[in-house]
């Protein structure tokens, strides 16, 4: 119909990492990709994920119509089960990813009444006016695709995350002769992972880190403790293949690294050599240069495997002099201080640390630089572009990358961060209005326990001034107080403070005194009177402005 528009619209993961999640609108009918999460920012204290907003589905919920995942990684499918609470929407995916949500609903209680369809790549899928065929992509996680949706306007290409891996360690290629195809027929869109776009050339391929692990085999004389991401599978099937090579067994330690083992293992998605797995408890008696353990836990998140190894906090694993520990993952911005520390206690028990950049590498990125996102761009030609999955440098550096195809018909590239929308239709396409878009704060992983704003402001603000509880006995009889008040403040003032808290006391007293019979008869009124006189008075003395609770007892 030519007044009918497509709707573009970011719910998160558009200039910021993680919580990558987009709606795509066409009349009464939605489609959305991915519902992800990420950790949060120092900032946010006390918090332990963040999901998007899912508001504006669920204003919409009688036209969304399907949710569908790219792959298994939290920042793409760790929200489903908050979305999950909201809106019960059909899920589709491959069965690895799947599988990997599975394990999430159950925690939240929520597998029972959940839609889940499996997907196989090659595979097309019809939900309202789109069809959508599922791409075989290579990523660092098994069982990736991209998706070409078809639209009454035209075909959209959603890479997600992928890089183009020409020897993949599972021999599953990359599908670029059907998004080659795709280009052929033309496509309206075409929408891009950004991550690696500062890398110049091409990422390595995956089989470029077994040389390193071949030779970190064949040289440690004592125990291997490898640490890599749970999804990692094309990872950790190389590290079974060398243990095997080299008549170590294998352990595995860490509660993401066990489900997600035993879930690839269940499909057929790693091969375990036999009597290579030994049982945690295991290998402490097994001699040390008989056993190589694979840990969880690479970015130093505190109750991890890997950080109570590295204080001999673990009941299974004690480091010893000699012990060579690798960390075969990247740094994700942000967590460099806790990896830091993390390193350095492994490195006072006098372990052998392997980490970082070398020759040859210890670990691989899994999206694609440079070189890989121009082939992606030259293949496809789309009529318009918008870059994804990144902070806004990325995105804008990567809308630089395709505008030497401006000769082979590309109109135009929007750079879009999370609430900014793109409408298409026939007469073209523009920025549409924002939508209402934000974060959610959760403490626990508990759909139940959401951290409101006030919350996060009122964490802030003791942890830079911290709080004073003026505690006031009121006799319940005559309504005079009982002795001077008393103060107790944390996080406010020590040693020299003693003299304004004893002042403070006077403050409250002088407030109790001025303050007529039916005002001290009033606890919600004396209460707020104590707070304003005393943060005047601190203030005042201090420059500073703790959470001020006053406590009134009944005697």
């Amino acid at each position: 119909m030519p007044d009918r528009k497509l709707q573009i619209v970011p719910i998160g993961g558009l200039g910021e990492f993680g919580m990558n999640s987009m709606a795509f609108r066409y009349g009464d009918d939605i489609i959305v990709i991915d519902a992800g999460m990420m950790f949060p920012e120092s900032e946010l204290l006390g918090v332990d994920i963040v999901t998007p907003d899912f508001s504006y589905l669920e204003t919409h919920a009688s036209m969304v119509r399907g949710l569908l995942l790219t792959h298994g990684h939290e920042d793409h499918i760790g929200g489903v089960p908050f979305l999950l609470s909201q809106l019960n929407l059909p899920i589709y995916g491959t069965e690895f990813t799947l599988a990997l949500v599975e394990r999430r609903l159950e925690e939240h209680e929520l597998l029972e009444g959940a839609k889940l369809n499996v997907v196989k790549p090659g595979e097309r899928i019809t939900l309202g006016p789109f069809s959508i065929e599922f791409i075989h992509v290579t990523h660092s996680i098994v069982s990736a695709v991209a998706l070409a949706i078809t639209t009454p306007l035209g075909v959209i290409i959603h890479t997600g995350d992928f890089k183009v891996d020409p020897t993949p360690t599972d021999n599953e290629l990359f599908d670029l002769h059907t998004l080659a195809e795709y280009g052929k027929r033309g496509v309206l869109l075409l929408l891009s992972d950004s991550t690696n776009v500062d890398r110049p050339g091409y990422t390595e391929s995956e089989r470029a880190v077994r040389p390193r692990l071949e030779d970190l085999f064949s040289r440690s004389e004592r125990r291997l403790v490898l640490s890599c991401f749970s999804s990692s599978i094309h990872r950790l099937q190389q590290i079974l293949d060398l243990a095997a090579e080299y008549g170590r067994k294998v352990a595995f330690l860490g509660r993401s690294m066990l489900n997600v083992t035993e879930i690839a293992h269940n499909l057929g998605l790693l091969s375990i050599p036999d009597s290579t797995l030994l049982r945690p408890q295991d290998i402490m008696q097994m001699p040390p240069d008989k056993v190589a353990i694979v840990v969880s836990g690479t970015q130093g998140e505190p109750m991890s495997a890997l950080s109570r190894v590295a204080v001999d906090n673990h009941k299974h694993l004690t480091l010893q002099a000699g012990d060579t520990v690798v960390l075969s993952s990247r740094i994700i911005p942000g967590n460099e201080k806790q990896i830091f520390r993390m390193m350095n206690h492994i490195a006072r028990r006098g372990a052998d640390l392997v980490y970082g950049t070398m020759k040859p590498p210890v670990h691989v990125s899994g999206h694609a630089s440079e070189e890989e996102l121009k082939l992606i761009l030259n293949l496809i030609r789309p009529r318009y572009f918008i870059p994804i999955h990144g902070e806004y440098r990325q995105l804008s550096r990567h809308a630089g990358l395709a505008q030497h195809l401006r000769f082979l018909g590309l109109e135009d590239t929007f750079v879009l961060e999370t609430g900014d929308t793109l409408e298409i239709d026939n007469f073209g396409a523009r920025r549409g209005e924002k939508v209402a878009v934000g974060r959610v704060c959760i403490d626990s992983g508990s759909l139940d326990d959401v951290v409101e704003d006030i919350i996060i402001r009122d964490r802030r603000h003791l942890s830079e001034d911290g709080f004073v509880l003026p505690i006031i006995a009121i006799n319940k009889l005559t309504g005079r107080s009982e002795g001077l008040p008393e103060i107790v403040s944390r996080g406010f003032v020590a040693g020299d403070g003693a003299g304004v808290l004893q002042e403070a006391r006077s403050v409250v007293a002088r407030t109790l005194e001025t303050s007529t019979p039916e005002e001290r008869g009033d606890w919600g009124v004396m209460q707020e009177k104590i707070r304003t006189d005393l943060k005047r008075f601190l203030n005042k003395e201090t420059q500073r402005r703790p959470l001020i609770m006053p406590v009134i007892l009944e005697v």
